[in-house]
């Protein structure tokens, strides 16, 4: 009886370990596990900014005589990533801004100026909540809406540039799809103006971009 009531006691207390183990390895498995897996290779990244557009402005011939500057924009930004690796995406960034031109004459007008940035980007720390970002890639601008004049006469600009943008960001993980972001951009673009048939000279317009956001996994 003794010998009995003894085994008795100790299967029911490896029983009970093995209940409360199996209980609590759940619990452990849960309190181990990290809601926030990273970004990974066929993940989309969705980020709206708002972004505020400083141009660092160079001019020649009668447009640096004028003293012609460009004023800042705070404007809205959507852009798109695609991970085509864990640690690299192809970024499109979309957004558009209107800038008044100024010189020793006066305000010269505004001009819509819409610059979609196709940008190569090297993620660090890919499967973390923290990840900075470089990026480097082409801008396409598009000028339109032109309202430049001066003296009641329009100044003509040519519509389109090309050139290099680079680019440094962070995103932090809030949630397994939602985050945070902050990012700066170089951009340089040019336009140049002629009055009445005679060249103006060349304006560069060279933006630095620095946006605030959320974005998206999905």
């Amino acid at each position: 009886m003794k010998h009995s009531l003894r085994n008795r006691i100790k299967t029911a207390a490896v029983a009970s370990c093995l209940l409360g183990a199996g209980a609590l390895a759940p619990q452990a498995q849960a309190a181990g596990d990290d809601p926030i897996s990273g970004i990974h290779a066929g993940d989309v990244l969705v980020r709206l900014r708002a972004i505020s557009i400083v141009p660092n402005v160079e001019t020649n011939q009668s447009l640096s005589a004028l003293n012609v500057g460009v004023n800042n924009a705070i404007v809205p930004e959507l852009d798109l990533t695609y991970m085509i690796r864990d640690y690299l995406g192809v970024e499109l960034i979309l957004g558009t801004s209107r800038h008044q031109l100024t010189s020793s004459l006066g305000n010269l007008g505004g001009v819509n100026v819409l610059p979609p940035t196709l940008l190569l980007q090297y993620h660090f720390n890919h499967a973390g909540s923290i990840r900075p970002y470089v990026g480097a890639g082409l801008n396409y601008t598009l000028f339109y809406n032109n309202g430049l004049n001066a003296g009641g006469q329009p100044i003509s600009i040519t519509n389109h540039s090309f050139g290099p943008a680079l680019q440094a960001g962070v995103d932090v993980q809030v949630t397994k799809s939602l985050f945070v972001n902050a990012d700066i951009k170089k951009i340089w673009m040019h336009t140049d103006a002629s009055l009445g048939g005679q060249s103006l000279g060349r304006l560069n317009i060279d933006p630095v971009v620095v946006g605030l956001g959320v974005g998206m996994r999905f």
